[in-house]
């Protein structure tokens, strides 16, 4: 998924989604040419290592 498609799933400004990439954070992007690219796989382990424990 590019960039614009993350930041529409997630509800986030796309310049967070650059800001994240830049600092190393968020979900791991792959450079295709000049775009970012991000794959559902990685999303989604993201997404869940995000998670918080609410069992305490």
């Amino acid at each position: 998924m590019s960039a614009e498609e993350l930041a529409d799933f997630l509800g986030i400004p796309l310049n967070a989604v650059y800001i994240w990439n830049h600092l190393h954070q968020g979900p791991r992007a792959h450079k295709v040419g000049r775009y970012l690219r991000y794959r559902w796989p990685e999303v989604e382990a993201w997404l869940e290592a995000q998670a918080v424990d609410r069992t305490v």
